[in-house]
Formats: C-alpha cells, sequence, structure tokens
C-alpha cells in the first residue's frame, strides 16, 4: 500500500515522502496515529503542491539571505571592551557581535548564525554570519579597549 508520511517515522521516511508499506502495517499503525494518510490522487496532488510552495518560499529565503550578505560585507562593527594595556578582561562573543550589529545597523542577526574568533585584545577580526545553508558572510568586527 501507497501512503504519504504526515510526520518523520523512524526507519521508514520523512515527512510529505510517498512510501510502500505492507498492508497491515498502514492500516493498524501509521493511519491510526494519524502518521501517514493513504496515497489517494487527491492527496498526491496537494502534497505536491505543498512541496512547490515549500521550494519557492525556500528560494525566496536564499535570495533574502544573498542580499543581506552583500549588504553585511561592505559594513563593519566597532566594539569597545573593558580592561587594560590592550586586554580585555574577558572575551567577546557572538552575543556582543550580534548587539553591536542591531544598535550600529539595526539588523537583527541570530547569535546562533554567527561565528566569531576569540577576540581577547584590541585589534581587527572577521566574524562569519552563516545567513542561510549555502550563504555566510564575513563580517569586519574592531575591538577597542577601554
Amino acid at each position: 500500500m501507497k501512503v504519504i508520511l504526515l510526520a518523520d517515522v523512524k526507519g521508514s521516511g520523512k515527512k510529505n515522502q510517498i512510501i510502500d508499506v505492507n498492508d497491515g502495517y498502514a492500516r493498524n499503525f501509521l493511519i491510526p496515529r494519524k502518521l501517514a494518510k493513504e496515497a489517494t490522487a487527491t492527496n498526491l496532488n496537494a502534497v505536491n503542491v505543498a512541496n512547490e510552495a515549500e521550494a519557492h518560499r525556500k528560494q525566496v529565503q536564499k535570495a533574502e539571505a544573498i542580499e543581506n550578505a552583500k549588504k553585511l560585507e561592505k559594513l563593519s562593527v566597532t566594539i569597545i571592551g573593558k580592561g587594560g594595556n590592550g586586554k580585555m578582561f574577558g572575551s567577546l562573543s557572538s552575543i556582543d557581535v550580534a548587539n553591536a550589529i542591531k544598535a550600529q545597523h539595526n539588523l537583527d542577526i541570530d547569535k546562533k548564525k554567527i561565528d566569531v574568533p576569540s577576540m581577547k585584545t584590541a585589534g581587527e577580526y572577521t566574524a562569519t554570519l552563516k545567513l542561510f545553508p549555502d550563504v555566510s558572510a564575513k563580517l569586519k568586527v574592531i575591538v577597542e579597549v577601554e
């Protein structure tokens, strides 16, 4: 029996995948637990439309990420840290870089998408921003110590 998975099923497949399973497994396990539905013509059409919409949405998000990456490549942020003799009392993290981007350029970048080197002294550093799976940007970070 062909079924369309409504959720990820371990050992069977991922969501919106069309698989061929035994009749008993489909009727007694997958369908009653709402993990799958029968692959009729209308259900197959609905899944194809949903997959096309998801692909379009991802394409739009990727184009947006590429545009943002081009903007961010041109920018730089300056962060002032506490310390003395050119060394800071701690180190700066991705949270500090995200806050600086928000304050100086009014752009919201998630701290989890920012990869920063160890910034413990004054100087110039390069942070990598992972905006989308295949799209990343380099941002110049200038660290000054008070």
